[in-house]
């Protein structure tokens, strides 16, 4: 059943279009097949999430659900059996104002492959990469919907932006909903270049580089 709020503010009228806009945005582009993703935005009173089997691409603004700091259902449809991830990165940063997880195809595909680098799935290849996403550790393989998954997200989240899942794809928080869409994008687009390079000598960038990337723009790497 859809709750019931009967009054919103402008500031959360806006953040359920920008939502419902960057759904239909990610599933134009391949990012959000059938029903996969979430995506999610704070307000002073709450936060919004993404309705459970909803593709992103046909999202109502008005039935994005909308949760209180403990979970509980203020307006909207029932939320995303994976809300817990998003709860978890606020939890763990205070100045994070949207965050997405998608299935897109690339990064999914990095997340099942053997041997990698379980501080930092993809190596600093582009300077984007490093300046939006920053090092991307590997969370351990858990069953869709185990609420453990939000604890070992838990673990990462203060010190990380981003994480991949094992087997399953992205989050990525931002400190607006717009800086978590354009990094979980290069996240994607890095993937797609990683795996076309995988069988290719690849330069990456050096630590004198990462250190200018560091004072030049603050990247977390």
């Amino acid at each position: 059943m859809t709750a019931i709020h009967t009054s919103t503010s402008a500031t959360e009228n806006r953040l359920r279009e920008e939502i419902a806009e960057i759904g239909r945005s990610f599933r134009n582009l391949g990012m959000a097949p059938g029903t996969s993703g979430n995506i999610s935005a704070k307000l002073e009173d709450g936060w919004l999430m993404t309705p459970t089997n909803a593709s992103l691409g046909a999202l109502d603004p008005a039935e994005i659900s909308k949760l209180d700091w403990d979970g509980n259902l203020l307006a909207g449809k029932p939320p995303t059996k994976e809300s817990f991830l998003h709860r978890a990165f606020y939890e763990q940063r205070p100045d994070t104002g949207g965050i997405i997880h998608l299935h897109a195809t690339h990064s999914a595909a990095v997340s099942c492959l053997n041997g990698l680098d379980e501080h930092s799935c993809l190596p600093p290849i582009t300077p984007y990469f490093v300046m939006r996403v920053g090092r991307l550790p590997l969370v351990p393989y858990y069953r869709p919907g185990d609420a453990a998954l939000g604890d070992a997200v838990r673990d990462y989240a203060a010190d990380h932006a981003a994480v991949l899942l094992a087997n399953h794809g992205p989050v990525v928080a931002g400190k607006t909903l717009e800086a978590a869409r354009n990094a979980i994008e290069e996240l994607e687009e890095t993937a797609k270049l990683y795996l076309l390079l995988r069988q290719h000598d690849v330069r990456t960038l050096n630590e004198k580089e990462i250190d200018e990337l560091r004072d030049a723009f603050g990247a977390q790497w």
